[in-house]
């Protein structure tokens, strides 16, 4: 079968065996191509299967999204719901680091499947990932009624936090630096950044980005942090100092009193189809996953979220 690595030549799809082993086989009918995607490709990350955004159909045609998370479900992190924090050596996630779901089939663990509601196209389910990690950002940030929200970041995880915390009732406004962004956040019924905000939400995983949080948030409020940052976070330390800034740090996706966030974005993305339809800028074939990479990596192009069929 076909499946995409990191090679000495860049992104290219190479030949595979066949999944085999103990799980559930899907055929995969979409995956995302992350940022973290591209930054792995553009840093020279080799040696397994690229994607942790994915969705596919079994062989009786049931569809399901993929939480591509790896626990061990015993620790005490796992007992408590936040299975992103698992103790076990094991832990991890698919499609980093090991192998993941850029290819025409996978087997993965049944724990790991998300059924798609009604109204959720498979095509479109490679969304419930990136929607996890947004709803559990703004799940984190512990938003009360009437509280002002920003966002920080107008790329897919900036969004799909936007029309989350839409979804929950608030007003939510956020900044970005491209024009499709600008369209895009307008369409989810998200204006522009204005006045102070009890909580900001870092979806630009920059230096600048960072900042322009603590600038945006008011004396007293919330940073949360939904960018990645290898080394050490940049915090602004006089404005956060003298404002009493509290940060929060958010990563990946857990349960809450047995609901799954998994589950949740999933509800969301069916429950509103213009979240996909906005979102979901690009669309490529597998085999054309270097130019898929290549676009992902060019905010220029007028690319939010990138994704690949089989």
């Amino acid at each position: 079968m076909r499946a995409i690595r990191n090679t000495a030549q860049g992104i290219l799809v190479t030949e595979a065996d066949e999944p085999a082993g103990p799980g559930v086989r899907l055929a995969i009918a979409s995956m995302g191509v992350c940022g973290t995607d591209v930054n792995f490709a553009t840093s020279g990350v080799q040696g397994y299967i690229y994607g942790h955004e994915f969705a596919g159909t079994t062989v009786d045609g049931r569809s399901y999204a993929v939480e591509p998370t790896v626990y061990c479900g015993e620790c005490d992190q796992c007992r408590t719901g936040h299975v992103q924090r698992c103790n076990a050596p094991e832990h991890g996630t698919l499609g980093i680091f090991r192998d993941g779901g850029m290819c025409d089939a996978a087997t993965v663990p049944e724990n790991m499947l998300v059924p798609l509601p009604p109204g959720l196209d498979v095509r479109d389910a490679c969304l419930v990932e990136p929607a996890s990690v947004a709803g559990h950002g703004v799940r984190s940030a512990a938003l009360e009624p009437g509280e002002r929200v920003a966002v920080v970041g107008g790329g897919s995880i900036g969004l799909l936090a936007a029309a989350t915390a839409r979804q929950h009732g608030f007003d939510v406004d956020v900044e970005v630096r491209h024009k499709q962004q600008r369209i895009a956040a307008e369409r989810l019924d998200a204006g522009s950044v204005t006045g102070a905000y009890d909580v900001v939400i870092d979806a630009a995983g920059t230096e600048a980005g960072l900042a322009r949080c603590a600038e945006l948030a008011r004396p007293g409020g919330r940073v949360v942090l939904l960018g990645v940052y290898q080394h050490t976070v940049p915090i602004s330390g006089i404005v956060s100092l003298v404002k009493e800034l509290t940060y929060v740090h958010s990563i990946a996706y857990s349960r809450h009193n047995g609901i799954r966030d998994t589950e949740q974005a999933a509800a969301l993305l069916a429950g509103n189809p213009e979240i996909a339809r906005t979102v979901i800028t690009h669309r490529f074939p597998l085999d054309d996953a270097a130019e898929a990479f290549r676009v992902a990596g060019d905010r220029a192009s007028g690319a939010i979220k990138v994704v690949l069929h089989p």
